[in-house]
């Protein structure tokens, strides 16, 4: 609207001069920052202006620091996503900041000259984007001159402050990393129930680290977030120093222990240590903690570890080992062997890291040796008169229970490869993970009477030959190579291998998923998953009750039972109308401080709550594999762990530049440098 006694605002600057726009008022409204001189008919900036002003840039003008008729909504629109409008936002915001520090020290605004300056944005942003990146600290300064040859003109009109340099690299990413850690201070205080995922690396000096994760549920919105906490050192000891330090990041995040609801400990040592390790540890510090294998890193299933007591796996895997560093790089005729050489590349596995690589555990490994074996064979016998070594592992081939054991692994692996699957879908549907865990545990069972398909088809291929002189005995082949060591007591032992393989598999799948945990996983899906209520409404009446009261009792601490009991049937019928919901959309709508179903269900929306907190979901899938890779390398070119993990929490978890406040962290950075300069100013 435009004020009493004065025409419309001008003209645009079009060259088509019949076309004429005005100024609308209501912009004012929608863009904050937008100002209107009525004498000039012009439109400004006021963010930008005050930038302006203050770092006194003759060079970064803009449309909008000088003066617009361009009166056009997307004109507006442009300018506010522009760099030099973000810019503008940043330096002001710093300034303030600022000027809030000193505020209780008026004698030092005549002392410390405050310097608004863009170019110290510029080089944040580039140290940010160089942690994203990878890219390694001492390649600061030649992107800052890059940067300047291109005409950055944050850098090219500004003075950088004395502290504002490459060598100062360090100190910025600590600051950087502080914004990210105080975002998720504050998610986890909102947060009504938090999940931990602790991801134990060991590198190749055997130093171990845990890298922690956390899931945190917004009461704003329902929405779950995945952050990464840090890496941290973990010194050599029992589990109790593993759970010492995650009591340590627990205090350090400020996580209350009635919140800490789910852990899940993704390493073989610490699935190792589940009985008197850190999960029963932390247990007695938190009420509602339940232990749960990670499903979003179902790859670690089968962990090679935790069966390594079973002593001919030892000996298999040393002599697999011993054939992928021989005949991985054989450029010979024979697809077979070349078929080596694609395994190490699919697989990633890097045959000079001194870690010991769990063949047992990798199935296109295994297939390929099981594929390859008749060349490998043949080419180990020719070339054992000149080689001792090729003569014990052609010897080693060619046993009996190295074939069949290779058959065993062909029908197990896949089993694990199937189960990891489900676990990688997106929307998995808990309702389906008792029953999946149940029939893998039943199909190993039955493997132990019956044998896997692999080792049937094998043993019925094999031929036999009478052994001359030996009545009784037969010599056994297979693909035309007779194989060694087939005597009865031979074939007994390798029986009772199968069944102690089979049973040790099986015992660490429960141990992974105890009977408990997929209870409490099942008991929460038949509540809060519409699809897995009756079909009829004439159904529901007993739907549930047991399920319910299961959790009830678990999470007594933070529920009234009473209440819940008796708002159930209400709560069933709702659900049953909302057929159409997903499990998390429906956890979702309880948990939303402001709908209408959180006031009506306050002991639901409490545990729908609990069970979004359950790490899962291929965000955290992606953040663990990413967390790993970031270790990996980085202590491949001894960057320390501290400096380490600053990298990785900005690397995993910091948004977008645009979507970065470096205010914040340029206030953290020159309070960290400044603040002795300030103390000695003050005395």
């Amino acid at each position: 609207m435009v004020p009493p006694g004065k025409k419309p605002a001008g003209e645009t600057s079009n060259s088509n001069k019949k076309c004429k726009r005005y100024f609308n008022e209501h912009w004012k409204e929608e863009f904050t920052w937008l100002e209107f001189d009525y004498e000039r008919k012009l439109m400004f900036c006021i963010e930008c202006r005050q930038a302006l002003v203050k770092n006194k840039h003759g060079k970064a003008e803009n449309a909008f620091t000088v003066g617009t008729d361009n009166f056009q909504r997307h004109a507006l629109l442009r300018h506010v996503t522009s760099g030099a409008h973000r810019q503008a936002l940043a330096v002001n915001r710093e300034q303030l900041a600022f000027e809030t520090r000193v505020h209780g020290h008026p004698e030092l605004r005549s002392v410390i000259k405050v310097e608004v300056n863009p170019a110290k944005v510029a080089v944040l942003t580039t140290v940010y984007w160089m942690a994203k990146e990878e890219i390694p600290d001492e390649k600061c300064s030649s992107l800052l001159n890059f940067q300047k040859f291109n005409l950055c003109q944050a850098l090219l009109a500004s003075e950088h402050s004395e502290y504002y340099h490459p060598g100062s690299v360090r100190e910025m990413q600590v600051s950087i990393a502080k914004v990210l850690h105080n975002e998720d201070r504050h998610r986890i205080k909102a947060s009504p129930f938090v999940g931990l995922v602790v991801d134990e690396t060991v590198d190749v000096l055997e130093q171990r680290s845990l890298a922690v994760f956390t899931t945190t549920v917004s009461p704003c919105n329902g929405q779950t977030s995945t952050t990464f906490l840090g890496s941290f050192e973990l010194p050599t000891g029992e589990a109790s120093t593993v759970a010492g330090k995650v009591g340590e990041v627990m205090r350090s995040f400020g996580i209350p222990t009635m919140k800490l609801t789910w852990l899940s400990a993704d390493s073989a040592s610490l699935v190792a240590e589940r009985l008197s390790g850190v999960g029963t540890a932390l247990t007695s510090l938190c009420p509602l903690l339940t232990e749960v294998h990670c499903l979003s890193h179902g790859t670690s299933l089968l962990l090679a570890e935790s069966i390594g007591t079973i002593e001919y796996l030892q000996k298999y895997e040393t002599t697999v080992d011993a054939v992928y560093r021989l005949y991985s790089s054989f450029h010979g005729e024979g697809d077979s062997l070349q078929e080596l050489r694609r395994v190490l590349d699919l697989c990633e596995i890097d045959l000079g890291s001194p870690r010991a690589i769990h063949w047992t555990s990798i199935f296109p490994a295994v297939e390929a040796i099981d594929s390859s074996w008749p060349t490998l064979v043949l080419l180990l016998e020719s070339e054992a008169e000149r080689s001792p070594m090729a003569r014990g592992l052609c010897e080693e081939l060619k046993k009996f229970q190295f074939v069949a054991f290779t058959k065993i692994l062909l029908d197990v692996l896949p089993i694990f490869q199937k189960l990891s699957r489900f676990f990688q879908i997106e929307d998995f549907d808990l309702s389906i993970l008792k029953p999946i865990v149940s029939a893998t545990a039943t199909t190993l069972q039955a493997q132990q009477s019956t044998s896997g398909q692999n080792l049937r088809e094998f043993l019925s291929e094999m031929n036999k030959h009478p052994q001359d002189g030996r009545e009784g005995e037969s010599r056994l082949y297979y693909r035309g190579i007779e194989l060694a060591n087939c005597s009865q007591v031979h074939l007994k032992h390798f029986e009772h291998l199968k069944e102690s393989y089979l049973e040790r598999v099986r015992g660490n799948l429960l141990d992974r998923f105890p009977s408990s945990v997929l209870e409490a996983i099942s008991s929460f899906s038949a509540i809060f998953n519409p699809k897995c209520y009756p079909q009829s409404l004439e159904d529901i009446g007993s739907y549930g009750v047991s399920e319910l009261n299961f959790l009830l009792q678990v999470y007594s601490r933070v529920v009234v039972s009473e209440r819940a009991l008796s708002d159930f049937p209400l709560f069933k019928r709702i659900v049953f109308s909302l057929s159409q919901l997903s499990f998390k959309d429906l956890c979702v709508k309880l948990v939303y401080s402001s709908s209408e179903m959180h006031e009506l269900f306050p002991d639901f929306a409490v545990l729908a709550a609990i069970a979004l907190a359950l790490p899962l979901g291929s965000v955290l899938a992606e953040k663990i594999s990413r967390g790993r890779e970031l270790l990996k390398r980085g202590r491949s070119r001894h960057v320390k762990d501290e400096g380490l993990s600053d990298l990785m929490k900005i690397a995993i978890d910091g948004p977008a530049i645009s979507e970065f406040n470096f205010a914040l962290a340029i206030e953290h950075y020159e309070s960290m440098r400044e603040s002795g300069f300030i103390v000695a100013q003050v005395k």
